[in-house]
């Protein structure tokens, strides 16, 4: 290998990084997506999920091609729960993200229309897979919601942030819109007099 390539190779390791630690400063909540196995339930950590749209009821997250969950959702019929964790169960988070190699954390899972759930998560979102386009070396999962769980409170989020986790401090915050997405605004036009 010559210097110039691997000159190339460290640079794009580089802004890798940059990309990943540049992410890392959106906070988020932590999931495990849980599916039916051929002989067991199979889950994944996640963090990178979002809801795609109200009408009809759709969500949306990535799993790499090359992971064996991408094998059970691209399956005819698969289902999926979205586990939204508590912020005291970072063993789960860690179990199914492969990081702990000790035994798996006392939980057990609750059958239900999504098949399994994770017992006693924040909340949970069940869903049927409606499709799965490419986005680059990941699937875009998008799940038709078919089923949605609240658990019992205080509601505590485990959260991540700079690669760490984190939990919600005790101050309320303040309220923000409905739904930021949807706030309806006075369009405003520009017009530039030099634009040709």
């Amino acid at each position: 290998m010559t210097s110039g390539a691997i000159k190339s190779m460290v640079d794009a390791q580089l802004e890798s990084r940059k990309f990943l630690d540049t992410l890392g400063l959106f906070a988020t909540g932590v999931c495990v997506v849980t599916t039916q196995g051929e002989s067991a339930p199979h889950g994944m950590t996640a963090n990178a999920i979002t809801s795609l749209s109200l009408d009809p009821m759709q969500v949306i997250f990535c799993v790499a091609k090359r992971a064996q969950m991408a094998d059970h959702l691209t399956k005819p019929g698969a289902r999926f729960t979205i586990n939204i964790l508590r912020d005291e169960q970072i063993a789960i988070s860690n179990h199914f993200a492969a990081r702990s190699k000790d035994s798996a954390p006392d939980f057990r899972f609750v059958e239900w229309e999504a098949g399994p759930r994770i017992e006693g998560a924040l909340a949970a979102i069940g869903c049927e897979v409606a499709s799965y386009p490419e986005g680059g070396d990941h699937w875009i999962v998008v799940g038709r919601v078919i089923a949605l769980y609240q658990g019992i409170e205080p509601h505590n989020p485990l959260l991540y942030f700079k690669s760490r986790y984190r939990n919600l401090s005790t101050h309320e915050g303040e309220s923000a819109p409905a739904r930021l997405d949807m706030q309806s605004t006075d369009t405003q036009l520009f017009l530039d007099p030099w634009g040709a």
